[in-house]
């Protein structure tokens, strides 16, 4: 069965911040993790994962999309497998690390899946989860997309979720951060674009009314500011909440 990121696998690196995001996060991520093995939960194209396994980590991922997945194969070898973030196929207490990135948002159940990354973990194993919307600085395409203020905010994966969820888990608050800054660049056409293509995760369920009353005037306002063909230099920061097994 087709899950939603089949859909666009052979632009999710290009449209989601490429080798540089995956680069900068796990670095990151790298930096908050203990001794044994990393499991990725959601490990998309691997670009996160290949970046902790160039830094020594031994790393696997698991994804529910088939076509991410054969992008993460070409970077991981024998180290990614098609499997369910609410039934991991992965022994008790088997790795010393989990991470998750920009996931938990797109999971039914947010305690299932903290409750599964904390049940894989060894004592004193680390989970580290990279959530919520990510923070732009400020500029003209930032301006030009207030009017999705709203459907770019209704996120599940806030902190408060994510701390409850670890709580009922067992584990305990590490710390509360960002990320460092992933930069890219695209032009207000390129945004545009993506929008009216439903790229993005928050425009996959909009409604008629509602991309009419919020979409359609953000990709105006893309398409009338000055140069629109142009790339601009751009960056984005996330939020990074890491958890301690006892």
């Amino acid at each position: 069965m087709p899950v939603p990121f089949d859909r666009v696998a052979s632009r999710y690196d290009a449209t989601r911040g490429g080798t540089a995001r995956g680069r900068q996060i796990g670095m990151d991520m790298h930096r908050w993790l203990g001794p044994g093995p990393v499991l990725e939960i959601g490990v998309g194209t691997g670009l996160i994962a290949a970046e902790l396994f160039a830094r020594g980590h031994p790393v696997a991922g698991v994804d529910l999309s088939a076509p991410m997945l054969a992008v993460a194969r070409e970077r991981l070898p024998g180290r990614v497998v098609r499997a369910d973030a609410l039934a991991l196929p992965v022994a008790t207490g088997a790795v010393g690390n989990v991470v998750i990135a920009s996931v938990l948002h797109l999971l039914d159940d947010i305690r299932l899946a903290v409750s599964e990354a904390a049940r894989v973990l060894m004592p004193e194993g680390r989970l580290v989860i990279v959530h919520g919307r990510s923070v732009h600085d400020p500029d003209d395409i930032e301006e030009a997309m207030r009017p999705l203020a709203r459907l770019r905010g209704r996120r599940p994966d806030s902190e408060l979720a994510i701390l409850d969820a670890a709580r009922t888990a067992g584990l305990g608050s590490v710390a509360d951060t960002m990320t460092g800054k992933v930069p890219f660049t695209e032009s207000p056409d390129d945004v545009a674009d993506r929008l009216e293509e439903r790229v993005y995760s928050y425009l996959w369920d909009v409604d008629d009314e509602t991309w009419q009353r919020q979409v359609v005037p953000a990709v105006d306002l893309l398409r009338d500011l000055p140069r629109p063909t142009t790339d601009r230099y751009r960056a984005a920061r996330f939020a990074l909440s890491v958890y301690a097994k006892p």
